[in-house]
């Protein structure tokens, strides 16, 4: 298990975890202290307040989105995850229509920070998982 980090830690670990717990609690004005100004998010290039509103449609999507990190292997500057979501759409999720179903998927995420904080994004989100989850027996 990892040692406890204190908000002091600058350390790409606890630079990661408070990046997830902005999320989980919603706190898109705080994001500036963990994610660089200028993202690269599955090789898009964009603003933190673009990749914000991207964050902020996926709640809108799905009202109880809670971000549970199973997995964390860090390198250096480099971090990889695997978030676990048990969560209920509320519309269509990447094309999939649950139907109001709740359903579980895993994300697997791969983050380069740049001077302390997130610069690069690149996830793979399970939508089959969610089609399976869904579709008629």
């Amino acid at each position: 298990m990892a040692a406890a980090t204190t908000p002091t830690d600058t350390g790409a670990e606890a630079v990661y975890r408070r990046y997830v717990a902005t999320l989980n609690a919603r706190r898109w004005e705080e994001l500036g202290a963990v994610v660089h100004d200028d993202v690269t998010h599955d090789g898009r290039r964009m603003t933190r307040g673009q990749f914000a509103d991207l964050l902020r449609e996926d709640v809108a999507v799905i009202p109880d989105l809670r971000y549970d990190v199973q997995a964390l292997v860090v390198s250096g500057d480099h971090l990889a995850a695997r978030l676990w979501f048990d969560c209920t759409p509320a519309r269509p999720f990447r094309g999939v229509d649950t139907g109001g179903r709740r359903v579980a998927f895993a994300e697997h995420a791969f983050y380069r920070l740049a001077d302390g904080r997130i610069r690069t994004v690149e996830s793979v989100v399970d939508v089959d998982a969610v089609r399976r989850q869904v579709q008629p027996g």
